[in-house]
């Protein structure tokens, strides 16, 4: 049957598309692109993606990776490493 091996309960980590710091980050990225009076679609065309992929980002039904976040970044001329104080 094998060993029985007692695992400690730490807690649970928050997904990140789901908590508050990340909606926030979220709502940076949107207002970054609103201030450039950039559409979804224009967004979009710049980052390579089909404008449902700004779309979801937006609609916190997706959430972006490293990358995906730096590039996006790039697009609305911001700096990623600010995006950092939204999680302390």
């Amino acid at each position: 049957m094998g060993t029985l091996h007692i695992v400690p309960i730490i807690g649970t980590m928050q997904k990140a598309i789901s908590s508050h710091d990340y909606r926030r980050l979220v709502e940076w990225l949107k207002h970054a692109r609103l201030a450039h009076g950039w559409s979804m679609r224009e967004l979009a065309s710049k980052i390579d993606e089909p404008h449902s992929f700004v779309q979801k980002v937006e609609w916190m039904e997706r959430r972006l990776d490293v990358y995906e976040f730096v590039q996006y970044c790039r697009a609305l001329e911001i700096d990623p490493h600010e995006a950092l104080d939204f999680f302390d």
